[in-house]
């Protein structure tokens, strides 16, 4: 059984056709999905499928993008929210300075929020990073010099330096689609050296479709080719790497388990 443990079944490109996208993922051998939100718009959508379906979970949160859209919210706000049983992550959140669609100092407030509210649910950190290397880390460091939270790197890009600076303060790294594609070879390097107890996968669907089905909306299901481009970098099988990264999910999602 393998985890999709990051993607985006209500946005455009799969929410048209939930239902089937949800039966491929399952054909494909999908076993769960956390379907995570970046605004507090979807946070009812989220919710609501998740509820619906014993298979997929759900997370609250507020994508850096949408930091200065969201100046109200607050760790309050998000630990109202996952209290929820199907809410089982806080996310997701972090620094993009590659877009810079909001303000960075508005983007690291909005970040140590969630910080705040993983620290008092216990639930994950869903972290996105890009092209904020430095800055995530030092807010991630500091946080954790304030009391621990767990989380995961998600579609992880990052450098193989900033890969172990994670791993330090006890968090788990996600691998996505982008790692089979051909000019990638330096997250390769990287994931082919993940301790196996820190390793998850994702789609983050409807984005960043795996080789081979470049050029099309990704599906959960197309966790199974990750997994297994993964699985031949690592030199292991697949069933193997499927087994201990749902194994790592309910180690770190431990209230979907529960």
């Amino acid at each position: 059984m393998f985890v999709d443990s990051h993607c985006h079944l209500n946005y455009k490109g799969l929410v048209e056709d939930q239902a089937a996208v949800l039966d491929r993922a399952r054909a494909a051998g999908v076993g769960m999905m956390l379907n995570i939100s970046t605004r507090e718009r979807e946070w009812d959508d989220i919710i609501a499928t998740a509820e619906r379906e014993d298979d997929v979970w759900a997370t609250v949160g507020i994508h850096p993008h949408e930091a200065d859209t969201h100046p109200d919210i607050d760790t309050s706000k998000l630990v109202a929210r996952a209290a929820h049983p199907k809410v089982i992550g806080i996310g997701e959140t972090g620094l993009d300075y590659y877009y810079d669609h909001s303000d960075r100092a508005q983007q690291q407030k909005s970040f140590r929020a969630h910080i705040a509210a993983s620290r008092e649910t216990g639930l994950p950190l869903i972290v996105h990073t890009r092209d904020a290397e430095a800055d995530t880390a030092a807010i991630l460091r500091d946080e954790m010099g304030k009391g621990a939270y767990p989380g995961v790197i998600h579609c992880f890009t990052a450098s193989g330096e900033f890969a172990d600076i994670a791993l330090e303060l006890g968090l788990y790294i996600s691998i996505s689609g982008i790692v089979t594609f051909r000019n990638a070879k330096d997250l390769q390097a990287t994931a082919a050296r993940l301790p196996a107890d820190r390793l998850l996968i994702e789609t983050d669907s409807p984005f960043l479709a795996p080789v081979p089905h470049r050029g099309k909306p990704c599906e959960p299901g197309y966790v199974a080719d990750t997994a297994r481009f993964l699985a031949g970098l690592r030199g292991e099988s697949v069933e193997a790497l499927a087994e201990q990264t749902t194994r790592n999910f309910h180690a770190l999602f431990s209230k979907a388990t529960a």
